[in-house]
């Protein structure tokens, strides 16, 4: 097994620790049908372990059911895990006569380890670990016992690069997963059958909210009208919020000179996330007359000589160059840019996921620019913002993570005091809102700090949304200023805030939060109106009028199917309210409710349910 470093070692916890184990049972058992197969690394990973091995025999669905239950007779023989520590010339001749990763000696080396050995610093002491027959090259920890493993499944079998290098050996990878127990682990088996359920992208091609097309492109969504219901509102929300905090709004182009991105730092420095530059045709052709090869074009653009166009892989530079097109003084600060802004970032395809992570996505995106007296009062309210925002979703399980600078890096530009300065102003953000948080250092932007919401959702998953930034790099760089009460020139201090982060991203959280079935404010069909019969549908158009004519978003269903099925089909559409029209309504001039949640409410007058959802949209309430 791949040896962690005694950072992760220390840090595994309890759960990984019996995962970890879980990973040599797999391996004993294996080798328990093929004795000859050769193992590299095993690790824990988040939701279990898994281990990669290179065998002629393809391992099955079938294979996998065998090799758990020879793993529960491991685990009932109870074999101590022995930790023994060798020296490197011990460890290198084990390998060489095959003993590591295996059960007992065989006639080929144990290449894979020979090779990790390769990686093991000259000054970290090497460990092995056996259980019953089995040895293997690992740094632990491990549980005392194989009996001390609670519960286990193996979920799968796939194929995996040895080290993740497409030029190195392709291996077969078993994944599993284990807990203490068997209801913790049955438990995790229904989360993901929860989580199968709620997944966006189905949730989003069966009520029509949105799609991919690979004609269009992989990871570039496209809204259906359904879809851009939710988004309108969500935008409609986050607006109002603006304008109470007196945000203006600006907008501004998809692509700009590749020059403003040299500027920021955003290019060549995030060069690989970002779509390739495009060069002016007239510029373009000069080269291919002069016989540019793309290498000499790669290494102009690096060096500068050769300008172009980015697609916009970032809201900030322009919103930058809108407050250094004028003059400004200390009077007209802070000065706060909102706009929902459309960028583009180039991610792998293994890597996209639905709306989850694409590559074209809108942010909730707002600069503030202001001095360093205001920047606490300005952190507050853009904190206050996540939180209204969080707390109106009904998302009240989130944790804050408060990303620093590595000083040992060289990802992160600036001066120390600067950053200094700005991990402060975030504490004290966080703190004046009583918000309990976690430093991790290394997970700043690498122009300052940052302020992260990690959001657990209904079913324990945890997503990465809004953010709060605070940057003096960018201000320095672009030579911002403005003219202070003395007459001097100072330098603003900048905030990045987007409490939605990607509306995309956001969006396809918020369909598995709600599995589909949205508050009434977001819901883009509000109400379906079903009669009973065609000799009810005059009434029922005067319903849908009155209704439509309020703003509520309303439907009439005029298919000729039974009131029974036209039902089923709006519980299925999840809308949240339906009105069964009939001769007693129509007499009564009334509408019978049926919630999607509580089922059949009785019959009100029309004007007293408009009344209702009035209010369930005005309040956002969460139904």
């Amino acid at each position: 097994m791949a040896e962690p470093r005694k950072s992760d070692r220390q840090a595994m916890t309890d759960l990984e620790r019996l995962r970890h184990s879980c990973a040599h049972v797999l391996a004993t058992a294996i080798l328990r049908f093929w004795p000859g197969a050769q193992f590299a690394a095993g690790p824990p990973v988040e939701n279990g372990f898994y281990y990669d091995l290179e065998l002629e025999h393809r391992i099955t669905p079938e294979d996998l059911v065998a090799i758990e239950r020879e793993m529960k007779k491991v685990v009932e023989e109870n074999q101590l895990f022995e930790r023994i520590a060798v020296s490197r010339e011990e460890a290198i001749r084990l390998a060489n006569e095959g003993s590591l990763g295996s059960i007992g000696a065989r006639s080929e080396p144990s290449k894979f380890k020979l090779d990790i050995l390769q990686g093991i610093s000259p000054n970290e002491e090497i460990s092995l670990y056996r259980n019953g027959d089995f040895t293997d090259l690992c740094a632990g920890p491990h549980v005392t016992r194989t009996g001390e493993i609670g519960a286990f499944k193996l979920t799968s079998v796939a194929s995996a690069y040895y080290k993740g290098d497409p030029n190195n050996a392709q291996l077969q990878r078993v994944y599993g997963t284990a807990f203490k127990s068997p209801t913790e682990l049955d438990a995790y088996f229904a989360q993901i059958e929860e989580a199968k359920k709620r997944d966006h992208r189905k949730l989003g091609r069966e009520l029509n909210l949105f799609c991919i097309d690979e004609e269009v492109g992989p990871g570039l969504v496209l809204w259906k009208p359904k879809g851009a219901v939710i988004r309108r509102e969500l935008q409609r929300f986050i607006s109002e919020e603006l304008r109470k905090q007196l945000y203006t709004e600006v907008f501004t182009p998809h692509i700009g000179r590749l020059a403003l991105y040299r500027t920021s730092g955003h290019y060549p420095y995030y060069r690989e996330s970002q779509f390739p530059p495009l060069i002016e045709p007239e510029m373009l052709s000069r080269l291919a007359l002069e016989g540019c090869s793309c290498a000499d074009l790669a290494h102009k653009l690096e060096a500068g000589d050769v300008d172009g166009y980015l697609l916009k892989p970032m809201n900030c530079p322009m919103h930058i160059k809108i407050y250094s097109s004028e003059l400004r003084s200390y009077r007209d600060l802070p000065i706060r840019l909102a706009e929902f802004g459309t960028v583009y970032r180039w991610e792998q395809s293994g890597e996209l996921g639905g709306m989850t992570r694409v590559r074209g996505f809108t942010q909730d995106d707002a600069h503030i620019f202001c001095t360093e007296e205001q920047l606490t009062q300005e952190l507050q309210s853009c904190l206050q913002l996540v939180l209204k925002v969080l707390g109106t979703l009904g998302m009240h399980s989130y944790r804050v993570r408060l990303g620093l600078r590595d000083p040992n890096s060289a990802k992160f530009v600036g001066a120390s005091e600067h950053w200094d300065k700005a991990e402060e102003a975030l504490r004290k953000g966080v703190e004046f809102l009583n918000i309990a948080y976690t430093e991790e250092t290394g997970e700043g932007a690498f122009y300052g700090p940052k302020i992260d919401f990690v959001v657990r959702d209904v079913i324990g998953r945890e997503w990465q949304l809004g953010t709060v930034q605070v940057d003096y790099v960018l201000p320095q760089r672009f030579g911002l200023s403005y003219v202070a009460a003395d007459n001097t020139q100072r330098r603003p201090v900048m905030i990045h805030r987007a409490p939605f982060g990607s509306l995309e991203r956001f969006c396809g959280v918020l369909i598995e939060h709600f599995a589909g079935s949205f508050p009434v404010w977001l819901a883009p069909e509000q109400v379906r109106i079903l009669p009973i019969s065609e000799k009810h549908i005059s009434y029922a158009e005067t319903i849908l009028n009155l209704f439509s004519e309020t703003g509520i978003r309303t439907t009439l269903d005029k298919s000729s199917e039974k009131v029974g099925a036209k039902i089923r089909l709006a519980q299925q559409e999840k809308v949240p309210y339906m009105l069964v029209l009939g001769a007693r309504e129509e007499q009564a001039g009334q509408v019978a409710v049926r919630s999607r949640k509580a089922g059949d409410e009785g019959a009100v007058s029309a004007t007293q349910f408009v009344e209702r959802i009035l209010k369930e949209v005005e309040e956002r309430q969460l139904n």
